[in-house]
């Protein structure tokens, strides 16, 4: 073989060899990029009275109540509700000059949210007495735990993971759709591993990785908002892990829904 055709042969080598170097870089660097998220849709198995002038933000379930917490200065509350009845069994009211949002259960304490006063408050979980307050950098959304912290969303593509004792930041997750933002996230609920995500002023749920940053399903909930006869948006996930049951509810609903995902054929 000729010298010039083994140089150009050399040279076809070492250009093969960078592109697969580069490609395997640029996979390396998100390697979940290329992930698709699946689409779920939704069955109503019941529906139980959700108090139409509830501003729901925060929402949870334990010990067969509902716990919800509840906006807008002035009407700003946390609450202990009968699911069946939709009837509030327990009420503490904010001051006119909090805004209440997301809300989540640690142990025997419930924590809860402001909008933009960056203030926290803990409760006895049993009396829902004030025990102390704290407080935060950024705008409160919605907020879970995960059984080792708090995860919190301020409205941004970003998921905060805050440490239930100190109330400082651990980490900061940003989440994406394959490799596209997502923004707007809003009340949280964690489910067997993945956090689920209200998209504020959407009729959509995400499921996410919260060790990846990627949502890996799509629950598309429209119906729910028209079947509502209101007009406020879909906001609130709850989850009882005993029969496996998912409850989703919108501001000032009149019903709260309790529905079974499926991948969308």
């Amino acid at each position: 073989m000729q010298k010039t055709a083994l140089s150009a042969l050399f040279v076809l080598m070492i250009l093969a060899l960078s592109i697969g170097i580069v490609g395997f870089s640029l996979s390396s660097e998100n390697p979940q990029a290329a992930l698709t998220a699946q689409n779920y849709t939704y069955t109503v198995i019941n529906t139980y009275p959700h108090d139409p002038n509830a501003f729901t933000e925060g929402l949870f379930y334990a010990d067969g109540f509902l716990y919800e917490s509840t906006g807008l200065k002035g009407f700003s509350s946390l609450r202990r509700v009968d699911l069946a009845s939709g009837e509030v069994l327990q009420e503490f009211s904010l001051s006119d000059q909090f805004f209440g949002e997301g809300a989540a259960l640690v142990g025997d304490a419930i924590i809860q949210l402001t909008y933009q006063e960056k203030v926290g408050f803990v409760y006895d979980k049993t009396s829902f007495a004030l025990i102390k307050n704290f407080s935060y950098p950024t705008e409160g959304w919605g907020l879970t735990f995960d059984g080792e912290n708090l995860i919190m969303s301020d409205g941004s593509s970003n998921l905060y993971f805050i440490d239930p004792e100190t109330f400082q930041q651990v980490k900061a997750l940003q989440i994406y759709d394959g490799n596209v933002s997502v923004s707007r996230l809003n009340e949280l609920e964690y489910i067997n591993g993945d956090v689920y995500a209200n998209i504020y002023e959407q009729t959509k749920i995400a499921v996410i990785n919260p060790n990846t940053g990627q949502v890996k399903v799509w629950v598309d909930l429209t119906g729910l908002q028209g079947a509502a006869a209101n007009s406020g948006v879909l906001n609130g996930i709850a989850y009882g892990s005993e029969g496996d049951r998912l409850f989703v509810t919108g501001k000032n609903w009149r019903q709260i829904y309790e529905i079974k995902l499926a991948p969308n054929s």
